[in-house]
Parts: C-alpha cells; structure tokens; sequence
C-alpha cells in the first residue's frame, strides 16, 4: 500500500488550464509560482483526486454538469440509458460546441443487458459521391494535405443517423421529448462553463488565423457563436437556431435532416462554397452497426473497441505488446513504465499509419490482433533505449492523426444494466468553420484526415469514409461487462485509454484517481495522412508528459533517447469518463475529467 501510494503521489497532476493558444510554445510554459498550489488533504484515497460517484438506480457521466442533468432528468422520467446519452449528446452540442455537435459523427459501444451482447456502431459520414482524387487535387491547387477549414474537409454528418439508427434498435421515449431539453435550453439560454470558455476564446483565435492563408465564409458562424466576441465563463449562451433545428429533428425524424428541407439548406449552402455534395449523397448516408472486439490483459481486464475506420484497434495492440512485460514490478511514475507505454504506443501507430482505413475499401488484417503479432512487436523494444523509428509490420496486404481533436466523450448506464460508451466530434477546432445558413451548428472538418497519396490505403476517394480519431471504449472484468470508458483528444485517445487501464488492473487505482492521474501523450510518428513511400516526417515523435511526472523520470527518459517535453496545461491530455457497475449488486461508480468541466452523477 505504501508503495502504492507513492507511486499515486508521484503522478498527481495539480495545475489548472492555461490560456495558451494552440500550436504555440506558450502551451509549455510554466504558470506563475504563486498559481501552483498543491491540493488539501482526504481522508481516503489519493490525496490529489477526488472520490469517485456512487449510485444504483442510474448514472451519467459528461462533460458538461447540465448535459449530465439532462441525462438523468431523461432516466428519472423512464428513458433507459440510449435514450439519456443522445439527449446528454444533444445538450453537448449545445453546451460544448468547442467539442461536438450535429454537424460531425458518432461512434458508441453499447451493452445490451437483454443479450449480453455488446453492439458498436460506426457513424461517420462519407465523401461526396460524384468527386474524384484528381479532381479535389485540383481544388487544393498543388497543396499535399487538406486544410482544416473551409469545404474541403467537410464529410457528410453523420451524428444524427446514429441517434436515430441506436433510438430504432434500444430507444424507448420519442425523440421529440429525448431533444426537448435542448431546445429549451438553446431558445432560454445557460451559462458557459469554465474550459469550454476558454475553447471558445482558442477557436475564435484560429478561425482568424487560418482565415489569413485559407479564406473561407465565417459570417455565420460570427454570427452564431461570436458576434460580441467568444463566449466568456459564466456568460449566458442562448442559439435559437439550433433550436429549431433540433426541434425540427424531434418532430419529423432522421430524413428531415437527410432528406428534406434541413438537407436543402446544407446542401445549398455546401454548392454555394464549391462543394461537389448533392442532396443524393445526404439521402444515401447510412451508419453501419460493427461488432466490437475484445483482447484481453491481465488480472482479468478485457479491453474492447470498434473496427476501422478509427484507431480503436490501435490500444488493443498497445495491450498486446504492454502484457509481455509485469509493469507493476515498477512504480507507475517511473522511467520503465514510461518508456514501454510510448514504444508500445509507437509500435502500434506504425501500423495505423499504414493499415486503419475504410474497411469497405481497405479489409483490416486482423493478424494484427493476435497475441502472437504482440509478442513478435514486444520483441522490437530496446528496454533501454527509444528506438529511433518503427516499421509497420510485415502483414501483405496492401489519415494527420497526431493533431488536437475537440472532441466530446459521455456515458450513461442504466439501472437495467444498459451502458453507453458515446464519443462524438467535429475533429479539429469547433470544425471546418462553416455554418449552413440559420441552422446553428458548424460542419466537420474531418476530411482533413484522408491520404492524398493514392497507393494509400486512406487514399481520398468518392463515397468513403476518412481515418477517425474518435473511439469509445469498454471493459470486462472476468468476462463480465464492468466498464464504459472514454478519453478524448485526438491521438491521445488509444493511448489514454492503455494509461487508465493500466491504472486500474496494475496499480489498483480507483475510477476517478485512474483519470486524475498525470498522463503523457506521444505525439509524432509516422500518419495516417503521409504517403507510404519514403521517410516518416517525425519518426521518434515527441514525449509530452504532464507535470506530475517526476524530474528524475523525465531526465531518464531523456537520457533513454526520449524527446521528452513538459506540458503544464492539460489541453493536449485529453478528457475522460467512465462508469462501472459491479456484476452482482447494480452498484455504479462514476468518474470525470478533472482538465474539463464535466460532472458524473447518479441517483
């Protein structure tokens, strides 16, 4: 226990989010002295966190304290845990735009108590059916990525085909009274939170610099979100457009959106920027329900997510490798640990830059999955020194994936047992920063992460889905369903995922000290986006560690070889929740996001 607790001590993370703008250096700069107080003492557990939430009859997990009032309102009422996670999705959308909203897509996990299956479903949308790779080269005038603004990037959205495809299979209140709290929320207005404030203020900032070197149409999204600036902590928000909008899909269901009079207002809009999408590319939007897999770790953790198109499949290789060494021979803070979690981490990226894709156009190889290729990838790690670059693996078959996704990531259980895993996103920067004519939402811009090498197998092509960042995840324990988890941020999330299992099943760490605790985040490698031939741009990458790390653990890791960078901000680390239910009482635990704004709570 005592070395338990040191271990905790060594990793505690104690200081708040900056203003740094993003991509900036600022980001890595210490706060005022006088601003680094350590935390108060508890009575139990780790004195740095926080307890973890206890209930039985039901529990939600956001990050945003009304959007988890949503969801219970929703279970209080009789909704069952699908029906709260789409109002809490829609409340989001509202109440976090820097994050989510209608205009991206959705990925969920869900445990269906009555089966005792879990069901994943891939709710990404497609690119433009009648555009070719020659002719998006074209738009982008001799450019070798897609931007992160303007039309280009923009793929259908496809959050609302979700809500509608999981309300079909497992909802039971009708979807006008699940979006109803929104609506009223949108039209009477709630105040900003904290973080999502300062989102607000970075996104405002970027729109404007990108606008210098992309133009694009920003007049509605001004007008929706910034028409007397970003919106401030505790300023009251109100968008009645999105009312509308919300209130119009409540009434008249999903085609409303795909194929009536909302679809004509995106569609006119898109055309009128240059886009090649039609009202037939809206029409034939489908999600697709996906069968998640499971590997397993050790002392009885299994760790189960989605197929590609995300990079799910990017921590069950990380577990595959990470269970070929005992890492809790070390303390969680140490050198060792560190170094195997971010050779792990590089070794599966290597093969998510060259294999995660669209699986109706690329099959995954599922080779990459057994424990054998984990053995064979664990063998490639120098226990003392970084290697300098990895390979992908050598499986014959023939997306930027690193960047800071906003993102949001939400749970709900219900007393029955029914656990939602949800993660939804615009990708990069509140999205591509175009607003489709009084609609109030902001379409995607995760396009971005399509390949424009065409041998690639995330090559741009008509009618296929990008590489995704977003992936939710869940746990069993002993072969029972015990666990929702989600860590958001881009390509923090297969990793952060690891990192807080790890917490868990090698260190004994309670649900909310597991995501309180500092984390790293290797940013760098080889991407989903580059061309398959020729060097890696960035093939050791950077460590980025929190500032709960050790000093003796970050000066061994650099003498290991690490390019090991201090992140005092918490921006990049990502946002977590989860909730447990133990198997023989229904009791639940919740934990949430000490670097967001978020709130977990049952009753």
């Amino acid at each position: 226990m005592n070395r338990l607790l040191a271990a905790c001590a060594a990793i505690a993370l104690i200081s708040a989010p900056s203003q740094a703008q993003p991509d900036e250096a600022a980001e890595t700069e210490a706060r005022p002295v006088g601003e680094q107080i350590g935390s108060g003492g508890r009575p139990v557990g780790a004195i740095w966190s926080r307890s973890p939430v206890h209930a039985e009859n039901g529990m939600a997990a956001t990050a945003h304290p009304l959007a988890t009032q949503v969801a219970l309102d929703i279970l209080k009422s009789g909704g069952n845990a699908v029906d709260a996670a789409i109002a809490a999705n829609a409340a989001l959308g509202l109440m976090e735009p820097t994050g989510n909203g209608i205009g991206g897509d959705l990925f969920a996990i869900i445990y269906d108590p009555a089966t005792g299956k879990l069901h994943g479903i891939n709710g990404s949308g497609r690119s433009p059916s009648g555009q070719t790779l020659d002719q998006l080269n074209e738009k982008l005038g001799g450019a070798d990525s897609l931007p992160p603004v303007g039309v280009l990037p923009v793929t259908i959205p496809g959050t609302v085909d979700a809500w509608f495809a999981m309300h079909e299979r497992f909802g039971s209140k009708p979807m006008a009274d699940i979006l109803a709290p929104t609506v009223t929320y949108a039209r009477e207005g709630h105040p900003v939170a904290p973080v999502i404030g300062m989102y607000f203020d970075r996104a405002l900032k970027a729109f404007e610099r990108r606008q210098e070197t992309t133009p694009f149409e920003f007049d509605n999204a001004r007008a929706t979100w910034f028409a007397d600036g970003p919106p401030k902590a505790g300023e009251i928000y109100r968008n009645p457009d999105l009312g509308q909008t919300l209130e119009t899909i409540g009434r008249e269901g999903r085609d409303a959106f795909y194929e009536g009079a909302l679809a004509q207002v995106m569609v006119d809009y898109l055309q009128r920027q240059g886009s090649a999408y039609t009202l037939e590319d809206f029409a034939n939007h489908t999600s697709t329900w996906v069968d998640p897999a499971c590997v397993t770790y050790r002392n009885g953790f299994d760790l189960c997510e989605l197929p590609p198109n995300g990079q799910g499949f990017a921590a069950l290789q990380m577990v595959n490798i990470l269970k070929n060494i005992d890492l809790a021979q070390w303390e969680r803070g140490s050198p060792e640990v560190i170094h195997y979690i971010t050779e792990a981490k590089r070794l599966a990226h290597a093969d998510v830059a060259r294999f995660y894709a669209d699986p109706d156009f690329s099959p995954f190889p599922m080779e990459l999955l057994t424990d054998e290729y984990g053995r064979e990838r664990f063998a490639l790690i120098d226990p003392a020194r970084a290697t300098p670059e990895f390979a992908p693996g050598t499986i014959e078959i023939e997306p930027k994936l690193e960047g800071e996704g906003d993102t949001t990531y939400l749970t709900v259980v219900d007393g029955n047992g029914l656990m939602v895993s949800l993660i939804q996103s615009n990708y990069r920067g509140m999205g591509s920063g175009l607003v489709p004519d009084g609609l109030g939402f902001m379409f995607q811009d995760r396009g971005e992460l399509y390949s424009l090498d065409p041998d690639h197998p995330n090559a741009y092509e008509p009618s296929k889905r990008p590489f995704q960042t977003i992936i939710p995840a869940f746990v069993k324990k002993d072969g029972q369903p015990y666990m929702t988890l989600g860590l958001m941020g881009g390509g923090m999330q297969p990793q952060g995922h690891v990192q807080v299992l790890i917490n868990i099943a090698d260190y004994g760490m309670n649900l909310q000290e597991a995501g309180d605790a500092a984390r790293i985040n290797h940013d760098g490698g080889r991407q989903p986006t580059e061309p398959l031939s020729g060097p890696s741009k960035d093939p050791l990458g950077t460590l980025n560690v929190e500032p709960g790390i050790p000093a003796e653990t970050v000066a061994a890791l650099e003498a290991m070889g690490h390019n090991v960078r201090l992140v005092r901000n918490g921006i990049m680390f990502g946002g977590y929740q989860a909730i447990a239910r133990d198997p023989e009482t229904g009791v639940l635990t919740g934990a949430t996001e000490m670097r967001k704004d978020g709130q977990a709570q049952g009753y």
